[in-house]
């Protein structure tokens, strides 16, 4: 668990979770998850309930929407053969960016902050929706589920963007010279879930909730963050200190 006393470096790199925090993608997700129960003969949710069941990586998610008794490994294949041509054909009919993302962004890369995504949405859907939404960004990385990797909230994703960085700009001095520890002091993982608290907290790097995604206040509190934020400016604040 990181120290939540220890004052932290100055971010250099800020990682960011996709799904309920710079995107909100939850109309798009239930109505293709929607489509694909309808398809396999299941009864569809209401969208609400995908605020719960989103996050998790799209398997995760079809084991949650079918009934209980139907959470099986054919079930789950099924509902991704309808559920993934048909999203990549609506992935963005009511899917935006949250307000003030976009006005974060410049205001943290100003600052010579470097961005990067780390979510659990399927790698070719991460990558469509950064162009699609964020084309004048650079990202160090954009990382999603991919297959042989493990999923969040295990850290291997954050130590990919991590590795990604340092070789990206490995002439600069300041960045060669650092200690694995000094690196991660200097990296903020921003999510909108217990997932991605856990994430942050596994890859033993500062970690920030923003509380207008998916999930509760109270979901973000109990797995001690180093902050939580109402607002995308406190989130630029708190990624700047």
């Amino acid at each position: 668990m990181q120290n939540q006393n220890e004052v932290p470096r100055r971010a250099r790199l800020a990682i960011f979770d996709m799904d309920g925090t710079i995107l909100d993608t939850v109309q798009d997700l239930g109505n293709a998850t929607n489509y694909a129960l309808e398809r396999c003969g299941f009864p569809t949710r209401p969208i609400n309930d995908y605020y719960l069941l989103v996050g998790r990586g799209i398997y995760n998610l079809f084991r949650g929407a079918v009934p209980a008794e139907a959470s099986t490994e054919e079930n789950v294949q099924r509902m991704a053969s309808f559920f993934i041509p048909y999203y990549e054909a609506h992935i963005s009919d009511f899917t935006h960016p949250y307000a003030g993302i976009r006005d974060m962004f410049a205001r943290i890369t100003s600052e010579g902050v470097k961005l990067a995504i780390a979510s659990n949405k399927y790698q070719e859907g991460a990558e469509h929706l950064a162009a699609k939404f964020f084309p004048d960004l650079e990202f160090v990385r954009i990382l999603g589920q991919r297959e042989g990797q493990p999923i969040k909230p295990d850290p291997a994703i954050v130590d990919q963007v991590i590795e990604a960085y340092r070789l990206r700009y490995s002439s600069d001095p300041s960045v060669a010279g650092l200690s694995d520890e000094e690196m991660k002091k200097s990296v903020v993982y921003i999510g909108d879930s217990n997932v991605d608290m856990q994430t942050g907290a596994n890859a033993g790097v500062r970690t920030i909730g923003v509380s207008w995604g998916f999930r509760s206040r109270a979901e973000l509190e109990s797995y001690n963050p180093s902050a939580i934020v109402d607002t995308t400016e406190q989130l630029a604040a708190e990624i700047l200190k």
